[in-house]
């Protein structure tokens, strides 16, 4: 055994939790993303999907994806810079500009890239890039490629934030960058406050809204939207896998900013555009979005009747605001356990320990989309019930 993987193989910690039945990861799913999914024949509740507006099964978008496959082929086949640039995707950057309310947009591989690719390419030397302390892992991943410095305040701590703005002096370029919807947490970023603090300090700010687009604002145009702060934020970055129902990123801004990005965003210039599929899918979906506007409202209602439920019923779902609502479990063990018990009582959702959370602040994913029914929420909290009281026994 070489020396790579003699260190390799000291990472056990799947298998322990494997052979007592209690992995509750990769599972294999036999069916689309929808309120009901199959896993080994079985029909589960699935309540750990990202599909917040209910569109991946939908048929509009289905037919809009196997038409640009006829049309297009499988892939773009290269760089967007050289020979991968469809119209599809010029088109579907104007569309994502016009709903953020941006005049211009750029579309990545993935989101992970667009903020990969777009923290390093606007900050340099010198410069400094200020994050909250749960930024989504693509975040911190992109403020390590960058050469400027990177400060984390305390999450939505306003003063915190002030304190770091202060460190980082008044002649240097400074780039705050938030989720507007927290993945864990589910609550949101206070824009509001944070715009005043950009302007007192000249910073700049660029909004991870891969969880908020589809959901925040009226019309689901995400969270700067629903602050009416679009102006005052100045990038806005989204994902397609959620509430878009695909895969892909983009960032939209204005017209200099994003001709920068589409010139020294290395995730973007050296990967492959989108498939011609996924890109006429998203399409497809922002024209559901305008023509469905009551999608955003039940997944508003549906988010307000589990949370009663939930708290009701006993359960700790700290200070979510959003869909995205966590059961605090605490600690890791129970949480594997419960996790694997909900999917064989027939309810999926997402266990979450650290890294991705505090040590000891362990949760189960609880989320919601627009084509839950009332009844299918009942069911999976008398499910979360009834699977913990026989955890606890």
């Amino acid at each position: 055994m070489r020396l790579l993987q003699e260190k390799l193989s000291k990472f056990n910690l799947p298998q322990i939790f494997k052979e007592p039945g209690m992995y509750p990861f990769y599972h294999s799913l036999e069916s689309g993303q929808d309120t009901e999914v199959y896993i080994k024949g079985e029909k589960i509740l699935m309540f750990g999907s990202n599909s917040y507006l209910g569109l991946t099964n939908h048929p509009k978008l289905k037919e809009a994806s196997i038409e640009a496959l006829k049309k297009y082929g499988t892939g773009a086949s290269g760089s967007r810079l050289m020979n991968g640039n469809l119209d599809l995707h010029d088109e579907l950057e104007y569309e994502l500009a016009s709903f953020v309310g941006k005049p211009a947009a750029t579309v990545f591989s993935t989101g992970f890239q667009a903020n990969v690719g777009t923290i390093p390419s606007l900050v340099g030397r010198n410069d400094y890039i200020i994050i909250d302390e749960k930024s989504h892992a693509s975040i911190i991943e992109g403020c390590r490629l960058a050469f400027a410095r990177t400060l984390k305040y305390k999450h939505n701590n306003m003063e915190s934030l002030e304190q770091n703005l202060k460190k980082a002096g008044t002649n240097n370029t400074k780039l705050i960058v938030t989720d507007g919807v927290f993945s864990m947490e589910g609550d949101v970023a206070p824009l509001d406050e944070i715009v005043k603090l950009a302007e007192k300090y000249d910073a700049s700010i660029m909004l991870d809204d891969a969880h908020g687009l589809g959901v925040m604002g009226k019309t689901g145009a995400g969270t700067a939207d629903y602050f009416n702060l679009t102006d005052q934020t100045d990038v806005i970055m989204g994902t397609f896998s959620k509430s878009l129902a695909s895969l892909g990123g983009f960032v939209a801004s204005d017209e200099i900013t994003i001709n920068f990005i589409k010139h020294h965003a290395r995730s973007l210039i050296f990967s492959a555009g989108i498939p011609p599929a996924s890109a006429a899918t998203v399409l497809a979906a922002l024209k559901i979005i305008k023509q469905e506007p009551e999608r955003v409202k039940k997944v508003w209602d549906n988010t307000d009747y589990a949370k009663k439920l939930l708290t009701d019923a006993g359960f700790d779902i700290g200070k979510s605001t959003t869909p995205i609502i966590p059961i605090l479990t605490e600690e890791d063990i129970f949480t594997y356990r419960y996790a694997s018990t909900l999917i064989k009582n027939g309810l999926y959702v997402n266990p979450v320990v650290h890294p991705a959370v505090e040590k000891g602040k362990s949760i189960l994913r609880f989320s919601l989309m627009a084509t839950h029914s009332f009844e299918q929420i009942e069911k999976a909290v008398e499910i979360l019930v009834k699977s913990k009281k026989a955890l606890e026994q």
